[in-house]
């Protein structure tokens, strides 16, 4: 949906513009935070970048208080900004804590109030439509109302009553706002997505939409918050959902070309195509349903028989399939777009649902025909939901060079930009060339390291166990779990450890709860903000993850004070994409390996690392169980994507100092 957006308020005159010490000042002392050194430099560097319309990397340590050195400047410099996250609590911090009391602040120095709003996209939003007129269903039966078929005891039934309580008070439709929450399924009763939606001009209930009024809200804002996602769909699509904006804000970038990755990626499974089959078949002329029925029993056969990798050329059969696929789809969507069925009720919604299940599964299989040499095509194949066959852009940086970089200033923020002592790894995978080196559709950018708060040296150890055994691809590692063991006795428990999959993690759990009186808690077993909390308040508490739980924990104090890491978190050797990406890199001349897969494992590492010092009194120390950080080759980049702990490889002296940090600990308690 697009729409002209109301000007912003116009900058007052760069002579009368407060100056920006004034402001952040003011600013800090609204969110009751402190003035840090590096957050000063942030918000001069982003000052410089956003007035000179140019483009900025930006490392913030935890604990600079990033947000307010990338907002104060923006809010300065008057024109609308957007500001994407990749994370929900960040997207609430800024807008129900950090912008509310900054716009406070600013306002007599700034002279005028700047608004600003949320947007998401359209799923995440209540959709009164679904809600009073009910789910269109696949089966004879028409029209479903979840309302009716849920019983009112069952947790679906429960769930959608609150949610039509809700309906009634809710300002936003906002998922985010409903507390506590409801369940995926219970959701999708009440929700579309942007291709199902009759849109606000064919629909009873445009008037009221939130999504459109959210819409609305951003048009008239001068700062929107969204998330990766949306500015990624904004980006591909090329039907704009975000308003015409002057400057582009990315926090938290260290996770955007995966976000960007994950929008550009189309997949097929059985169960999608045959959904998209019923959904059309009460539509179209018998013969045309038959047709596209057919196509997909031939595609479910081949995937029954799929083996998980990457698909170097498409084999003949699943070619055959996928263009019976594609041809049998596109005769269905120009059918559904001329014939009309008064039968079916609610029709309008049942033919835009049907449209978008048959739409997608033609764009994938044509996508995947046409065989371009910058996708990736692949099985995969989960225990739980079988076999699906997937798509993915090679690389994505050429795609951000072109749409993110042209005719706004950019800034990308983030605790963890700089790996291996530069920017230009980072840089590279968003489409940047090397600092400094300039060309006529080269955009140009700079790098700025404003530091951290905290005195790493003093605050922090990096332990690499040396002397263990190399991990190798199957589990064991007993030598590991003895370490491990041991490490966790002398913390006192107070151990968040980050494991490479999710069965390494549950193997050390189930271990180490047969060895420990201490609490391991496991990912999984509870709601992540379950665990958090209930890590957080007991010190002698474990708590074991994955990947995922990598930025999700924020847990200043002594509830942890050893961060464990099992092994160095490449990439498995079978992952197609980036498998793929690092080949790509080696035709082209360069190193795949440092450029994707140890690039890939300095990012998750520094990421995992920042989670052990998040207050300026935390002490402690991350733990890696791998040897290969400290004896081969590409280690010493490694280390120096952490933050500069004292390093060691002596197991004892990390041991006498975890005890004397768990002392010091109980002692502040008593």
């Amino acid at each position: 949906m697009t729409a002209t957006p109301t000007p912003s308020a116009s900058p007052a005159p760069s002579g009368s513009r407060p100056d920006l010490t004034a402001l952040l000042h003011a600013a800090v002392a609204a969110v009751g935070g402190t003035e840090r050194p590096g957050q000063v430099a942030m918000a001069e560097a982003v000052a410089e970048a956003v007035d000179g319309t140019s483009h900025l990397l930006v490392q913030a340590g935890t604990g600079t208080g990033k947000s307010l050195g990338y907002l104060v400047p923006a809010l300065a410099h008057g024109e609308r900004v957007v500001v994407a996250t990749a994370t929900l609590a960040l997207q609430r911090q800024l807008v129900e804590r950090d912008l509310p009391r900054t716009v406070e602040a600013l306002h007599p120095l700034l002279r005028r109030r700047p608004e600003f709003a949320m947007l998401k996209g359209r799923s995440n939003y209540l959709c009164l439509h679904r809600l009073h007129e009910g789910v269109p269903q696949e089966e004879e039966d028409g029209l479903f109302d979840p309302f009716e078929s849920a019983a009112p005891t069952s947790k679906l039934g429960k769930d959608l009553l609150r949610l039509r309580d809700w309906s009634d008070e809710t300002e936003t439709g906002d998922r985010d706002d409903l507390t506590p929450g409801v369940s995926d399924r219970a959701w999708s009763q009440v929700s579309v997505t942007s291709r199902e939606c009759l849109s606000a001009s064919k629909c009873a209930y445009g008037a009221e939409c939130f999504a459109e009024a959210a819409r609305e809200r951003a048009k008239l804002a001068d700062v929107v918050v969204t998330n990766h996602a949306l500015l990624a769909i904004d980006a591909i699509e090329g039907a704009p959902v975000l308003p015409q904006h002057e400057v582009l804000i990315v926090d938290e970038a260290h996770e955007l070309v995966s976000r960007v990755t994950g929008v550009a990626t189309g997949e097929l499974t059985p169960g999608r195509v045959n959904q998209a089959v019923r959904r059309a078949a009460k539509l179209v002329d018998e013969k045309v349903a038959d047709a596209l029925q057919t196509a997909a029993e031939s595609f479910e056969r081949l995937m029954e028989l799929a083996l998980p990798g990457r698909l170097e050329e498409i084999p003949e059969d699943l070619g055959y399939a996928l263009v019976s696929l594609r041809d049998a789809a596109r005769t269905v969507v120009s059918a559904l777009g001329t014939t009309r069925d008064k039968s079916v009720q609610d029709e309008d919604a049942v033919r835009k649902q049907a449209l978008a299940a048959v739409e997608n599964v033609h764009a994938v299989a044509e996508r995947i025909v046409a065989g371009s040499e910058y996708d990736v095509v692949w099985y995969e194949r989960h225990d739980r939901y079988g076999a699906s066959l997937r798509v993915a852009p090679l690389s994505v940086s050429g795609l951000l060079r072109e749409k993110l970089f042209s005719e706004r200033s950019v800034v990308l923020t983030s605790a963890t930009l700089k790996l291996g002592g530069d920017f230009n790894g980072v840089g590279a995978s968003l489409g940047l060339a090397p600092e400094g080196v300039t060309g006529e559709d080269l955009p140009e950018w700079k790098g700025v390291d404003v530091g951290s708060p905290f005195d790493y040296p003093k605050q922090g150890i990096l332990y690499v166990a040396r002397h263990l055994s190399q991990p190798g691809r199957e589990g064991g590692r007993a030598d590991m779990l003895d370490e491990l063991t041991e490490l966790i006795q002398a913390a006192g428990g107070r151990t968040l450890g980050l494991f490479s999959s999710m069965r390494a993690a549950q193997a050390a759990a189930e271990a180490l709860r047969g060895r420990l009186d201490t609490p391991i808690l496991l990912q999984g077993e509870d709601t992540l903000g379950e665990l958090i909390k209930n890590f957080a308040a007991d010190p002698e508490t474990c708590l074991f993850g994955t990947l995922s739980l990598w930025q999700g924990v924020d847990v200043p104090g002594p509830s942890c004070q050893l961060v464990v890491m099992d092994r160095v978190p490449f990439p498995r050797p079978d992952d197609p994409l980036m498998s793929a990406r690092q080949r790509a890199v080696e035709q082209a001349g360069g190193n795949g390996f440092m450029s994707v897969a140890a690039t890939h494992a300095a990012l998750l590492m520094a990421q995992g690392a920042g989670r052990l010092v998040r207050a300026t009194g935390d002490r402690g120390v991350v733990a890696v169980l791998d040897p290969r950080l400290a004896t081969a080759r590409y280690g010493s980049f490694l280390r120096s994507s952490l933050p500069d702990f004292w390093y060691t490889t002596d197991r004892n002296q990390v041991r006498r100092s975890l005890a004397a940090i768990d002392a010091a600990a109980k002692a502040e308690n008593r």
